[in-house]
């Protein structure tokens, strides 16, 4: 297995896009050059579990829809995702330990597929990089206890997160940029290398890719930028 394939394998492209044709033709063009694709709250409003099993097909998919209701209502949520193939799938830790704790057990029912908790979103600048990184790693902290995979944290919380839950607790990074694209509604943001750099396990990356020229090129600079720093 090539250094090249095991971090394209670490990449996940966030398909925010507008409906199943836009998807499809999208996950046509990243075919070879990424391993993961991630579904959000829009792509599957818009389309529902028809497109996630097609998706399945090809790629892991991450499905991003950060469930956060009771207990009952969310492991509910779990099984059904479970059931529709998904290789991972999030929920939010403010739900708490025992909303958590039931998604754990829920999740365990489908070996293959990842439970992990959202932390503190990328795009929330309400908090100071030290307040929020104390908030994500006390809520990583909450969902390791409760039997989770990981969380999703940005970049600048990774080494913290893991210093406290461990290695092989599972850092999913969204936030990323580089060169000059536009932050637009991101604020703790970190390039490609950066993320691998300070430990983070996989990297979601959107608008940069599907929103480039040739999204097959952009995703390569991505992947290269990331081997760069794990074996350069």
């Amino acid at each position: 297995m090539s250094d090249r394939f095991i971090m394209q394998n670490r990449l996940m492209v966030a398909l925010d896009l507008e409906n199943k044709s836009q998807a499809l033709k999208m996950r046509d063009q990243l075919m070879g050059h990424v391993g993961w694709l991630k579904v959000g709250l829009r792509l599957f409003v818009a389309e529902g579990p028809d497109l996630i099993q097609t998706l399945t097909k090809k790629h892991h998919v991450f499905l991003d829809l950060k469930f956060h209701d009771i207990p009952n209502t969310v492991a509910q949520a779990i099984e059904i995702a479970g059931n529709l193939g998904v290789q991972m799938v999030n929920v939010h830790a403010a739900g708490g330990y025992d909303m958590l704790q039931k998604a754990a057990q829920a999740a365990k029912h489908f070996p293959d597929m990842k439970l992990i908790a959202v932390t503190v979103l990328t795009s929330d600048g309400s908090m100071s990089a030290e307040q929020a990184q104390a908030v994500a790693v006390e809520r990583a902290k909450l969902a390791c206890d409760a039997g989770l995979s990981g969380v999703v944290c940005s970049a600048h919380e990774v080494a913290a997160i893991k210093n406290a839950c461990g290695d092989g607790f599972l850092t999913v990074t969204p936030g990323i940029r580089w060169g000059n694209q536009d932050l637009q509604d991101q604020k703790r943001v970190a390039d490609p290398a950066g993320a691998i750099q300070v430990g983070a396990d996989y990297l979601v990356v959107g608008r940069p890719i599907i929103q480039a020229s040739n999204p097959a090129d952009a995703a390569d600079e991505a992947v290269s930028m990331m081997c760069d720093a794990q074996y350069g």
